[in-house]
Order: structure tokens, then sequence, then C-alpha cells
């Protein structure tokens, strides 16, 4: 082996670590409301909690779940995230390999019409007078309909399948294939990279969406989100502790001994069962990311 120069050695040290600090950047946040939520929170109101907690309890977690209203909540949002998912991709994609054949005369009349809802809407009163005469609030479908078809998605995904090799699909009506058993048996497969992406963009975009709720459910229970549910005990423990202050004209030192979980601790509890189920899922996702399935499929 050529022995290696002084310059290439260098800048593979500070590349090292350069990506090392990078690292802690990235993780030290998280790991430091990991501890935050594990740490009693009236010793957290002291400051000091940075990677480890100075207390291990499970009191700010008790907390979240004491309402016995995150379990059935947690349900709902997963179901619509799975259905949001699974609609989202099926039909986006199908519309985007549609608008991506260059023999269907009004592909660019109707990919000009879905960029134009990408700068223009109507607003969230129209919006929600829409989905009332749709009869779609107070039902769980008003999760899942709207956005079954996003304009972004739909042209990352038709731009992912222009780029593929034309002689894939030439080949295969050569050998008469359908448009159907194209799709399904060959685009589907070469478009897996970009399907896992969008997939994660809807699933995490679901998933801590709260507003609708407040907009079109907020008074049906049942159909109550994850994400609802733990803001409302946030801005209930941001209330009590501020009503609790104004009261006693500070902090009441009674109350400081009986109140073990302070907003802080509360939010950092609320981020970590906010965030777990995610970071479950984004492993199994990350390895189709990895782009370039199709290289070497076809030699022009």
């Amino acid at each position: 082996m050529k022995k290696r120069k002084t310059g290439d050695i260098i800048f593979d040290v500070a590349n090292v670590v350069i990506m090392v600090l990078l690292m802690m950047a990235t993780l030290y946040p998280f790991i430091n409301t990991i501890a935050i939520s594990l740490n009693p929170g009236l010793d957290t109101v002291r400051g000091g909690i940075y990677l480890l907690p100075r207390q291990v309890t499970l009191e700010n977690y008790k907390a979240v779940f004491a309402s016995g209203t995150i379990f059935p909540a947690f349900l709902v949002s997963v179901a619509r995230t799975t259905l949001s998912v699974l609609f989202g991709l099926s039909l986006t994609t199908l519309l985007a390999y549609v608008l991506s054949r260059k023999d269907f005369v009004l592909r660019k009349p109707i990919t000009m019409l879905y960029v134009f809802t990408m700068y223009f809407n109507a607003g969230m009163i129209p919006v929600f007078f829409l989905m009332r005469g749709l009869g779609l609030t107070n039902s769980f479908w008003v999760y899942v309909v709207p956005g079954m078809v996003n304009a972004f998605n739909l042209i990352v995904i038709r731009t992912y399948i222009l780029g593929l090799p034309d002689s894939l699909v030439e080949s295969a009506k050569i050998d008469g294939a359908s448009e159907m058993r194209i799709y399904f048996s060959i685009i589907i497969p070469l478009v897996k990279p970009v399907l896992a992406t969008i997939g994660l963009f809807i699933a995490v975009g679901s998933w801590n969406m709260w507003f609708d709720t407040f907009l079109y459910n907020s008074s049906n229970q049942d159909l109550s989100t994850l994400q609802y549910e733990l803001m409302k005990l946030l801005s209930s423990s941001l209330r009590t502790s501020s009503s609790g202050a104004m009261a006693s004209g500070g902090v009441n030192a009674d109350a400081v001994q009986t109140n073990m979980v302070t907003p802080m601790s509360i939010r950092a509890a609320i981020t970590i069962v906010a965030a777990t189920p995610i970071l479950m899922v984004y492993p199994f996702l990350q390895k189709h990311f990895v782009k370039g399935l199709v290289i070497g499929s076809v030699k022009e």
C-alpha cells in the first residue's frame, strides 16, 4: 500500500471530528429531553439537567397517562396515520404514473392544476365550510380524505418516475404487458425509495397533526387524537402552574412539596411519548432511502 499523504490524514481526522460534533449536536436535545422526562419536576426547575437525571422517576409519565384518554387517542392516531399512508401512497403514486406517461394528452394541464394548489388556497374558513358540506365534520374520515393526494408528493413521485429508463416500459409493452401490469410489476418496485420517503413524510405529518382535531372533532372525545390530548394536557399544566403562582404571589412551598410535576417535565414526557412511535418505524424505512435500485437494470 502506498504511504498516505499528510493532507489526506488531516482531512480524515477533521472529517471524523466534524461528524462526531454534528452527531453530538443532533443527539443532545433528544437525550436531554429524556433526562428531563425521567427527573422529578420540581428538581428540574433547579436546572443543571443535561445527559442524565439526578433522580429517576416515572411520575411525569404517570401524569401523562393518568387521564385515561391517552390510549384511545393513541389508537385513533395510529389508525389515521396508517390509512393516510396507505391511501396517500396508493392514490398519489397511481396519479403520478398517469401524469408521467408522455402519451397522456392532458398530463400538462392536470399537473399545472395541482401545482396551482401548492401556491393558492381558499383559506381555513372556506375549507371548514367545505368539510361540513361534505359531511366530514365530526367524522374519522376528515383525518384521511382531505390529504389523500398531496400536490408536493405528487410532483416528487412523478419526477422520480420520469427519471426511470423508458426502455423498461417499452420492452414490457412489446412483451404484451398491460398498463396495470407495468405499474405493479415494474414501476412500483423501482420507486420504493421515493415511496419510503413520501410515506415517512405523510406518517410524520399525520401523526403530529392536532389542529384538524380541534377544528372538526373537538366535541367528540371518541375521535380525539394523541397529539390533541397531549396538547390539552400541556395547556392544562401551564394554566395550573400560572394560576397557582398568581394565587400565591409566587411559588407556594407547600404546593411545591406535593406537586411532583411541572410544565417543563410534562412537556418533556409528552415529547417522548409522541416521538417514540415514529422513531420505532424509521429504522425499517431507512434502507429504502438508499438511491440506485434501478442502476444496472438497463444499459442505454
